[in-house]
């Protein structure tokens, strides 16, 4: 079972979790990060690392995030692997923990 980045990651975009990852698991996009679920191998050592605390296992992701499971699965597709640590954006601190990023983020691409 893959693990799942959620909402919480959505402006955050910590890559804590992409260091200690032992299968390059992790696609970037421009606002957050995704796990590839077929590249996951369940290893647990991401959700420690997310400072943000926004990766769940699959069966644990909240009732109110599942839309995430496929939504990692989509977007891992067409967004690139990301392997290595980079700055975190310089208002990451002030989005962390703002309930359902996901729907700003619909909203400014409509």
């Amino acid at each position: 079972m893959a693990f799942v980045v959620t909402d919480n990651c959505i402006q955050c975009k910590y890559t804590d979790c992409v260091a200690v990852c032992p299968a390059d698991a992790f696609h970037q996009g421009p606002n957050f990060l995704v796990i590839n679920p077929d590249s996951c191998i369940d290893c647990d050592l991401c959700p420690v690392e997310c400072p943000a605390e926004a990766i769940y296992e699959e069966s644990n992701v909240p009732d109110d995030q599942k839309d995430f499971i496929e939504l990692n699965a989509e977007l891992a597709k067409n967004w690139p692997v990301i392997t290595d640590v980079i700055p975190a954006p310089d208002d990451a601190e002030q989005w962390d923990g703002v309930p359902n990023k996901i729907v700003n983020l619909i909203t400014e691409f409509e």
